[in-house]
């Protein structure tokens, strides 16, 4: 799998993972962290590493 393909999906997932935390663990209560503050950060990487895989695919042409 290429680089930035590899990115796109893996934000991808990340950011789904984090709507998921965010949307169905407002009740859910851990002494250290809440969850949905995790799922807000997996949404921000996620995020990062979407635009990221897209400026490697189409942005980041060499030029021979």
């Amino acid at each position: 799998m290429a680089p930035a393909s590899k990115n796109i999906v893996e934000g991808a997932v990340c950011a789904v993972i984090g709507v998921a935390l965010g949307l169905f663990t407002e009740d859910v209560h851990i002494p250290v962290f809440t969850l949905t503050k995790v799922g807000v950060v997996l949404i921000a990487i996620g995020g990062i590493q979407l635009l990221y895989g897209v400026y490697q695919a189409f942005g980041a042409r060499s030029v021979e």
